[in-house]
């Protein structure tokens, strides 16, 4: 409770600051805007997402910048009194200037009133790179895929939107990875959510498309950012309009796959803002089918005979998910130096399982039929809530921020598994609760206009804990009776403290260089606690809080050469990655009799080295990037199944259990491309490929168990076709794959779809109405896993339904005039922790 109360002190304290900090230099208070309608000359048509930079009068910087709205309309607010410069750009029109636009202190408004835009087919000049942000844009630090426009994932959730951006996969299981690596951090404008400390997949699968404005993809974070994240992160930036006056929108879709819904609010009058927003999906129920074989051959071992087993499983499993997520976010603007925001964001989420099949266990000669079914209810929900207080000096861009966050989440995983023979009949509850309190403060001091300096403290406290309840059954799954040796408690602790500093030079002749470095304390405290067992029982686990200490020093480097349309970029980034609870957790999980799990609280975290030149350049309508890298990770981390011979329930098992280790390095060397192009004006081609290496070179105990030691390729591409038809009508096809993706043992299985849309919009573009269909062709998709080491094989087959076809809708409504959407979003921002299997499944906080 003392960090709540904290953070109420500081929500108080920034209700305070206009009397505390007044007017921070007593700068001028008088503002005003620059309003206008852009208009195409030859169709007389109102222009809507046109761009419209500001920039000072002969400056060649840009101020600020907005899109024009459905009915060409912009404004730029909040507008000092000064003499400026307009740049008006749109794809495949030449850029229009006005200069000068005049504001003063007695007159701050500007109002333009119609401006014509005449198209033309000369090459796009350099401000195409505004032209273009509608699409993609790529910054000195991020790419941004602008998903507003995103057709054909229209109806579904987070997940099939990041199946389209540029550099990102998504597997079957909703496993996100940035260029193949799993190590990422994902995050919701800019802020973590407790709940995907447990289950990323689950969450990401709970927020409807039509929440999601953009999604920022950092493959090389600079300083500022946490330490945390080899792979890089994501930020998937909701729908939070800026602008003045009520507005709303409803979306949603019906389909044969997935039905959700979502509506957005938004109030803004004056210097107060209010925005709600609520969605939710609910999928109908999806049975697949899984081929299951093991074989597992060892010598005579002490007391333990040779062993030869076949274990062969036919199953099916039936699986429904529900989701939904809220979030209520208002803000007060004290004066022109003083603001206050605030961000209170509910989810609840979870799906039930109901499977079974018939299984074979074939044991040195002797064979046994069986059967065994299975259910499980996993339910996970919690609140962020977030306050961020903004300090403004005289000087544009100097400020400070002072953000608190508190993240909760509840995760409860129930199963029932039961077997005629063999395999224990069991009954499992695992509750486990996540809080997460962060302090951050971060300063930003543009010296001059060469110059900019950030800089920032933080830290993170974790507190998690989970009570794991296992009992043996009957074959019917009566008369239950504690499992004193699975059933346990578990406490865990983690601190961090970090500090960073940042460099911004902009340098004569186009040269940006970005240089930081941060430095990172890491504190870990585990307290495993089995209250059941005792001493000297058989299977009798001895297991002893323990603590961790490390400090960690992160510098990063990028430097941009600007040259015409072409942007070439040279970036150096460190990266670590922390083994989050389900890695260090030390009690072994029997949920899966055949295939057990167990953590290692002994882990080192990764460390990740990479070094990337990136190459961007606009021709004409189009837009081309190449990239090519080098990463090297050490304390490489992965999971490594061996057999073992168990005991449960005072019978003896034969499994493989997997640990989590730090098995080696890893060498990887990648290249990348991703396009955008207009061969003509209503067809729009898009595509992204990622090739790259997997080159592990295990260590120590780790060489004898694995299989894979070569260099192997692995891939990913997507590709997608719009047309813009007469009549407001729009039609999107798109598909992706993925490689297999290799660990030291085996393969994981290849992932592709395709799917096609197609959108009518009315009354001036405020209601549409849509259709889209995935996979149309075939049913199921199959998807194949192999695993093997000296000692053991495994091989796994599963065919998941993806066929789908589905109705979708949108309407917006209220009356808006607006702002300024480039303000830069300040505030808690945990980028970090290890996800490992991000799907949950069997997940939560207790690491099952």
């Amino acid at each position: 409770m003392k960090r709540f109360y904290i953070l109420i002190a500081l929500f108080c304290f920034a209700l305070s600051a206009h009397a505390q900090f007044g007017v921070g230099g007593g700068g001028p208070t008088t503002t005003g805007r620059i309003s206008g309608t852009i208009i195409d000359s030859l169709t007389k048509k109102p222009m809507d997402y046109a761009s419209v930079g500001l920039y000072r009068s002969g400056g060649k910087s840009p101020i600020t910048g907005v899109v024009t709205d459905e009915k060409g309309n912009f404004k730029l607010d909040n507008i000092k009194p000064g003499i400026y410069k307009l740049a008006i750009s749109f794809i495949g029109y030449p850029t229009k200037y006005i200069d000068p636009v005049t504001t003063t202190p007695s007159k701050p408004d500007a109002k333009l009133g119609q401006v014509f835009l005449a198209p033309s087919s000369h090459a796009l000049k350099e401000v195409a790179v505004v032209g273009q942000a509608a699409l993609i844009e790529n910054k000195i630090d991020k790419i941004v895929y602008n998903a507003e426009k995103d057709l054909t994932s229209a109806g579904g959730n987070a997940t099939d939107v990041l199946q389209k951006v540029p550099l990102v996969n998504v597997d079957i299981n909703g496993n996100v990875s940035i260029r193949g690596d799993q190590n990422i951090k994902v995050l919701i404008n800019g802020k973590p959510s407790g709940a995907t400390s447990a289950s990323l997949s689950d969450v990401l699968k709970t927020i409807p498309a039509d929440q999601i404005k953009s999604i920022e993809v950092v493959t090389s974070p600079s300083a500022k950012y946490d330490a945390e994240g080899s792979g890089g992160i994501i930020n998937i930036i909701t729908k939070q309009k800026n602008v003045s006056g009520f507005s709303g929108s409803v979306s949603g879709g019906v389909g044969t796959r997935q039905n959700n819904g979502n509506i957005n609010l938004n109030y803004n009058k004056n210097r107060f803002s209010l925005g709600i927003n609520a969605g939710g999906n609910l999928t109908w129920p999806q049975t697949s089918l899984t081929t299951f074989d093991q074989m597992i051959n060892t010598p005579a071992h002490d007391t333990i005979p040779a062993v030869n087993l076949h274990n062969h499983n036919n199953t099916s499993s039936k699986i429904k998910r529900h989701g939904a997520i809220g979030s209520v976010t208002a803000g007060y603007e004290f004066n022109a130096f003083n603001s206050i925001n605030s961000t209170f964001r509910l989810n609840d989420g979870g799906f039930n399982t109901n499977g079974g099949g018939d299984y074979n266990r074939t044991l040195n000669g002797s064979s046994l039929d069986y059967t065994g079914r299975t259910t499980s209810h996993n339910h996970f929900g919690g609140f962020d809530w977030n306050v961020d207080y903004t300090h403004k000096f005289k000087k544009e861009g100097h400020e400070l921020v002072i953000s608190g966050q508190w993240s909760h989440s509840d995760i409860t995983t129930d199963y029932t598994s039961i077997f005629t023979a063999v395999n224990p009949s069991q009954i499992g509850d695992n509750n486990g609760k996540n809080n997460e309190y962060t302090g951050q403060a971060d300063y930003t001091l543009p010296v001059n206009k060469l110059l900019k300096i950030e800089a920032g403290a933080k830290t993170i406290q974790r507190r998690i804990n989970s009570n794991y309840d296992i009992f043996n059954t009957d074959t019917e799954g009566n008369n239950p009776v504690r499992d004193v040796l699975n059933s346990n408690l578990y406490d865990y602790n983690q601190n961090v403290y970090a500090g960073y500093t940042v460099l911004t030079f902009t340098l004569p002749k186009s040269y940006s260089i970005l240089v930081g470095g941060r430095v990172e304390n890491t504190r870990i405290k585990g307290d495993p606690r089995n209250p059941f067992q005792e001493e000297g029982s058989s299977g009798f686990q001895t297991l002893q809080p323990f603590t961790s200490s490390y400090t960690t020093y992160i510098p990063s480097l990028t430097i941009q050469k600007q040259f015409g349309a072409n942007t070439i970029k040279l970036s150096y980034s460190k990266r670590i990655q922390r083994p989050s609870l389900q890695f260090l957790n030390p009690f072994i999980n029997r949920a899966n009799v055949q295939n057990q799990t167990v953590g290692n609280p002994n882990l080192s975290p990764e460390i990740s080295q990479t070094v990337e030149l990136n190459y961007n350049t606009f021709i004409k309508s189009s837009v081309l990037n190449f990239s090519v890298y080098y990463k090297h990770t050490s304390d490489l981390i992965e999971g490594i199944a061996s057999p073992i011979v168990d005991t449960i329930n005072n019978k003896p098992v034969i499994a493989t259990r997997t640990t989590y280790s730090n098995v080696g390095v890893n060498n990887s060397i990648g290249a990348s491309f991703f396009g955008s192009i207009n061969p003509i004006k209503p067809l729009t081609i898009r595509a992204s490929i990622n090739g790259f290496t997997y080159s592990p070179s295990p260590q120590g105990v780790f060489v004898q168990n694995s299989s894979a030691t070569g260099t192997y390729f692995q891939y990913s591409a997507f590709g997608s076709a719009s047309y813009q038809f007469p009549h407001n009508f729009l039609a999107e096809l798109f598909g992706f794959t993925n490689s297999s993706r290799r660990t030291i043992q085996g393969t994981n299985p290849s992932f592709g779809i395709y799917a096609f849309g197609v959108k009518k919009q009315f009354m001036d573009k405020k209601l549409a109405i849509g259709f889209n269909t995935v996979q149309p062709f075939a049913r199921d998709k199959h998807f194949d896993q192999n695993i093997n080491s000296p000692g053991f094989t495994q091989t796994s087959s599963t065919a998941f339904p993806f066929r789908s076809f589905g109705i979708t809708f949108s309407y917006s409504f209220g009356k808006l005039s607006f702002s300024n959407p480039n303000q830069q979003k300040k505030g808690v921002n945990n980028d970090d922790q290890k996800q490992g299997d991000q799907a949950g499944g069997q997940g939560g906080p207790g690491g099952r």
